[in-house]
C-alpha cells in the first residue's frame, strides 16, 4: 500500500514546495519596492502633500508617495539607506477620526479592501480535509482490491517464498548421497519438467504433487531442491507455518499469490516444508469451519485440484506426521505420489560422510567406513553435524587435518553428550562404576546383545556414566529375545548396585523409563505377551494426539488394562532376575572391571575384552 501512496504523496510535498517558493520570491520582490514605516512618518507625508493613494485592508495601509524619500533600513545603524515610491504602514489600535478628513483635504485616491477571506478560499479550507480523507480512502481501496482479502497491511498477503532460478538452483542429484530409491521415484518428475510433450504424447501425466515422508534430517528440502536443479527449472520454496496469521484470509491469500507467481514462471517447482502445519485434518481444531488454518487449507485444495488446471507447476512437500494430514490433501489429483526417505544405511551413511567431507582436508587414517558402521540411526544433518564437529574439534588443536581421534571424539559427543567438569566423590564414583559395569557385564555375557563400544564413568550430557553399544548392521527386525536380553541389560546397572551396595539409588531412573516403555510396547503393540496374546492396544503408541481426537480413546476393559499392568511388571521382573543370576555368578569379574574403570575412567570395547579376558587366565571367572 505504502507502495502505492508515496507518489501522490511525493506529488503534493512538490507542490506545497513550489508554492512556498513563489511565495516567497514574490514577497521579498514587494519589501525590496516598499518600504515600511512609521504610522506618524505616514501622518508627517500625508501633511506634506506627499501621498499619492494609498489602500486600506483591515489596519494595514499600502500606499504610493508622490516624490521618493529616503528610507534608513532598521538593524543598519542609519548606514544604510534607500530611496523608495511605495509604503506600508500600520494603523494604530485606536480610532484615527480626522485620517478621512486629511486624505480628503490632500485629494489622496483611497482604495478599500475587505479584509475577509473570500468564499472560495473559505469552501477550500473548509472542504481540504474531507478531500484528503476521500483521497486516502480511495487509496487503500485500489490496495487492497489489487491485492486481495487481507491486504489492508499492503504487502501482508505476499506469499513470501523465496525462489531461486534455474542459474540459483545449483544442487543436483549427485550432492544427495544414497537415497537411490527416492532419486529414481523423482527422476521421472525432472523428465516431466524437462519435456513434458514426451508423456502427453502417449497420454501420460505427470504427477501434480509428491509428498516427501521420513524423519527430521533426512534429506528431504535438500532432495526437493535437486530435483529442481536438475530440471533447471524455477523453485519457490516456503514453510507451511507462513501462511498462518492472526487475520482471517491472509493465509489464503497468500496461498493464491504462491501459485500465481509459480504460473507466471512455468514450469516450475513449488516446495513447501513441514506441511503438516496447515495440512491437519479439519475439524480437530476450536475454530470450525472459520478457523484460519482451515480456510488456508481449503485454499490449498483449490489450488492444487480446482477448476483451473497447472500444467507444469509440481508441487512438492515435506513432513514427517503423514499420519495427522487431510485425506483430501493426500488423495490422487493433489499428492499422487508419495516418497519415503527412511534413515540412512550405514553404506548411505558413509557416502553422505564423503559428501560432506570434500571441502574438510582429512588424514589417512580417517577410515569412514567404519564411521558409518558406528553411527546407527543417524541422519543426513547428524552427519554433517558430527564432521563439523570433529573440524572445530582440529581448529581447537591448530591441526591442519582432520584425524580419526578427532572424528571419534566428535561421535562420543554426539552419541554420548559433551563432557562435564563435575566433583564426585569416591563413594559417588563407585556407585557410577558399578551402575556401568553392570550394564557391560549383564551385554558381555547375553547372547545377541549389540556389541559394547565405549563405557565411561565421566559426567557427560545428562548422565553421570555412559554405557554405549553399537549394534554391527542396522536392524529392523527386533525379536522377542533380542528385546528381553536388552531389558536385562538396562536392569543391569540397578540390579549390580543393590548386589554390592544393598541398596538402590536415582540413577537408574532413565534406564527404568526405558525399560518401562519397552516392556509397554512389547505387550500392546508387538503382541509378545503370551497371556494377552497377538492383539494391539492404543497404549504406548509413539504419537498418542494425532489432531483427530482431543483425548486419546481407550479400546480396552478394565480387566484388559489389569492384565497388560501384570504382563508389563512380569516381562520387566523376569529381565531383572536374569540380570542379577548373571552379576551374583560373575561377581569377581564385576569387581574387576568397575578397578580397571575407576582407574582408566573410560574403557573402549577392545579394552573391557582385555580386562576380562585377563580374569579368565587367572581362573577367578
Amino acid at each position: 500500500m505504502w507502495q502505492t501512496l508515496w507518489r501522490p504523496l511525493l506529488a503534493v510535498l512538490a507542490l506545497v514546495l513550489i508554492f512556498n517558493f513563489i511565495y516567497g520570491t514574490v514577497s521579498r520582490k514587494v519589501s525590496q519596492d516598499a518600504a515600511e514605516i512609521p504610522y506618524s512618518r505616514f501622518k508627517d507625508e500625508l501633511a506634506r502633500d506627499n501621498i499619492k493613494g494609498i489602500t486600506i485592508k483591515g489596519t494595514v495601509i499600502r500606499g504610493e508617495f508622490r516624490t521618493s524619500i529616503q528610507v534608513v533600513d532598521a538593524g543598519t545603524g542609519g548606514k544604510a539607506a534607500r530611496q523608495v515610491a511605495r509604503f506600508t504602514s500600520n494603523m494604530p489600535a485606536l480610532q484615527d477620526p480626522g485620517l478621512m478628513a486629511g486624505l480628503e483635504a490632500k485629494r489622496v485616491t483611497v482604495t478599500a479592501e475587505s479584509a475577509e477571506t473570500s468564499p472560495f478560499v473559505s469552501a477550500f479550507i473548509y472542504l481540504l480535509p474531507w478531500l484528503l480523507i476521500i483521497g486516502l480512502w480511495v487509496l487503500f481501496s485500489r490496495s487492497m482490491r489489487a491485492q486481495g482479502p487481507g491486504a489492508m497491511m499492503g504487502g501482508f498477503s505476499k506469499s513470501g517464498a523465496k525462489m531461486y532460478t534455474s542459474q540459483k538452483a545449483t544442487v543436483t542429484f549427485s550432492d544427495v548421497a544414497g537415497m537411490e530409491d527416492a532419486k529414481q521415484e523423482l527422476q521421472e518428475v525432472v523428465e516431466y519438467l524437462k519435456d513434458p510433450k514426451k508423456f502427453e504424447r502417449i497420454g501420460g501425466k505427470a504427477p501434480k504433487g509428491v509428498l516427501l515422508v521420513g524423519p527430521p534430517g533426512t534429506g528431504k528440502t535438500l532432495l526437493a531442491r535437486a530435483v529442481a536443479g536438475e530440471a533447471g527449472v524455477t523453485f519457490f520454496s516456503i514453510s507451511a507455518s507462513q501462511f498462518i496469521e492472526m487475520f482471517v484470509g491472509v493465509g489464503a491469500s497468500r496461498v493464491r499469490d504462491l501459485f500465481s507467481g509459480a504460473r507466471k514462471e512455468a514450469p516450475s517447482i513449488i516446495f513447501i516444508d513441514e506441511l503438516d502445519a496447515v495440512g491437519r485434518s479439519r475439524g480437530a481444531g476450536f475454530g470450525g469451519g472459520h478457523d484460519e488454518r482451515e480456510q488456508t487449507l481449503n485454499q490449498l485444495l483449490s489450488e492444487m485440484d480446482g477448476f483451473d488446471p497447472h500444467e507444469e507447476v509440481v508441487v512438492m512437500a515435506a513432513t514427517n506426521r503423514p499420519d495427522v494430514l487431510d485425506q483430501a490433501l493426500l488423495r490422487p489429483g493433489r499428492f499422487d505420489r508419495r516418497v519415503v526417505i527412511e534413515r540412512p544405511d550405514w553404506r548411505d551413511r558413509a557416502s553422505i560422510l564423503k559428501v560432506h567431507t570434500r571441502k574438510t582436508p582429512l588424514a589417512s587414517d580417517v577410515d569412514l567406513t567404519v564411521i558409518a558402521k558406528g553411527t546407527p540411526g543417524m541422519t543426513g544433518a547428524d552427519l554433517e553435524n558430527l564432521v563439523n564437529e570433529a573440524a572445530i574439534l582440529a581448529a581447537r588443536e591448530d591441526s591442519k587435518v582432520v584425524t580419526m581421534n578427532h572424528m571419534e571424539l566428535a561421535k562420543d559427543k554426539i552419541l554420548m553428550g559433551g563432557e562435564r567438569k563435575m566433583y564426585l566423590s569416591e563413594h559417588e564414583k563407585r556407585i557410577t562404576a558399578y551402575h556401568e559395569s553392570g550394564h557391560v557385564l549383564v551385554a558381555k555375557t547375553l547372547p545377541g546383545t549389540d556389541p559394547v563400544h565405549k563405557v565411561t564413568i565421566i559426567p557427560r550430557g545428562m548422565a553421570l556414566g555412559v554405557t554405549q553399544q553399537l549394534p554391527e548392521d542396522d536392524r529392523y527386525h527386533y525379536p522377542k529375545s533380542y528385546l528381553m536380553n536388552r531389558l536385562s541389560v538396562i536392569l543391569g546397572g540397578r540390579v549390580a548396585e543393590r548386589l554390592v551396595f544393598g541398596d538402590i539409588s536415582t540413577g537408574a531412573q532413565n534406564d527404568l523409563k526405558v525399560v518401562t516403555e519397552l516392556a509397554e510396547k512389547m505387550v500392546c503393540q508387538w503382541g509378545m505377551s503370551e497371556k494377552i496374546g497377538a492383539v494391539t492396544f492404543s497404549r504406548g503408541e509413539a504419537h498418542p494426539f494425532l489432531g483427530m481426537k482431543l483425548a486419546q480413546e481407550k479400546t480396552f476393559s478394565e480387566e484388559m488394562a489389569w492384565l497388560i499392568d501384570q504382563e508389563i511388571s512380569a516381562i520387566i521382573k523376569g529381565a531383572e532376575e536374569k540380570a542379577e543370576e548373571i552379576l551374583v555368578s560373575r561377581r569377581k569379574e564385576l569387581d574387576t572391571l568397575v578397578s580397571a574403570l575407576l582407574a582408566e575412567e573410560t574403557l573402549d570395547g577392545a579394552r573391557i575384552d582385555q580386562v576380562l579376558a585377563g580374569v579368565d587366565e587367572k581362573g577367578e571367572g
